[in-house]
């Protein structure tokens, strides 16, 4: 009876034991996930704290965490500021980010698309020299890059951000790996109603690419509305200037004020943070159905 008495109850404790470590493992892999989110947003906290500090606030020792007297003053002093027309350079930004993306998207699916499904002599290798050109660094391309665009009369010009992004071996890769998913029946069956190359292009394929496309479009956004070297390079005049660029400027001329610097950068990723939050579904799913495929 005793033996029986103590089986019986060592059959529970080994469940519990196996049930705990489940539990104890998700606590640990939670508890890493909030402590790596909380070191993310650190630095974009402290930059919108000290946007609403005053500026003998932020230098005061030891530093507040949060703003005693929260105040919307270095907002109002960039916005009002003559020398900094924001209206303007905003506008710059989203003609040179949309036009950017846009051109990517089509170009890059289109590419994909040819890569994905057809056939022709040079394809693997054309297709190796595309990707082989992601590991060249820009500063190794930039002064030939930057004659070119001389000889195009694109200095100090919008179009002489736009027109070098007009393609990107990225996102040909990225077009190509989710084109490849999808049945090549369903392109036989459009040409045998008729259709034609282009036409199953934009009938058939562009339609099931959504996931893709917005998973391309909002890095590529992300990327040219923060791409400061070369509209730096390009840009001479003050109003054709793009936000990263009037950013710096900012800085360097009101280097003492800390508050004004903080506010400036809000305005800047102010924009990209509102993109992200509207498409982030599309950026998980994209990339997952691209890996998957």
């Amino acid at each position: 009876m005793a033996t029986v008495q103590n089986q019986s109850s060592s059959v529970p404790r080994s469940q519990g034991r196996r049930t705990l470590k489940p539990l104890i493992g998700r606590i640990l892999v939670h508890s890493l996930l909030i402590a790596g989110c909380l070191l993310s947003l650190a630095p974009f906290l402290w930059m919108l704290s000290c946007s609403l500090k005053s500026s003998t606030e932020i230098v005061r020792l030891p530093p507040t965490l949060f703003p005693e007297k929260p105040t919307l003053q270095s907002y109002r002093t960039i916005f009002t500021d003559p020398r900094v027309p924001l209206g303007r350079f905003y506008m710059n930004s989203i003609v040179v980010s949309v036009s950017v993306t846009a051109m990517i998207l089509f170009t890059s699916s289109l590419a994909g698309f040819v890569f994905a499904k057809y056939q022709f002599f040079g394809k693997n290798l054309l297709f190796t020299l595309i990707l082989a050109t992601m590991m060249i660094p820009f500063q190794v391309v930039m002064i030939p890059l930057y004659l070119i665009i001389a000889r195009l009369n694109l200095v100090d010009n919008l179009g002489g951000l736009i027109v070098p992004g007009a393609v990107s071996a990225f996102g040909i890769f990225l077009m190509r790996q989710f084109i490849e998913g999808i049945p090549g029946e369903l392109i036989d069956a459009a040409r045998i109603d008729g259709a034609s190359e282009f036409g199953i292009y934009t009938r058939v394929v562009f339609p099931q690419m959504g996931p893709a496309l917005a998973t391309l479009g909002i890095f590529q956004f992300m990327g040219t509305w923060n791409d400061y070297l070369w509209p730096l390079i390009i840009l001479r005049t003050t109003e054709r200037r793009t936000l990263p660029v009037m950013l710096t400027w900012y800085n360097s001329q009101h280097g003492s004020r800390t508050d004004l610097t903080m506010a400036a950068s809000v305005l800047v990723i102010l924009p990209i943070l509102i993109v992200y939050f509207l498409f982030q579904r599309w950026i998980v799913r994209g990339i997952a159905l691209t890996g998957f495929k």
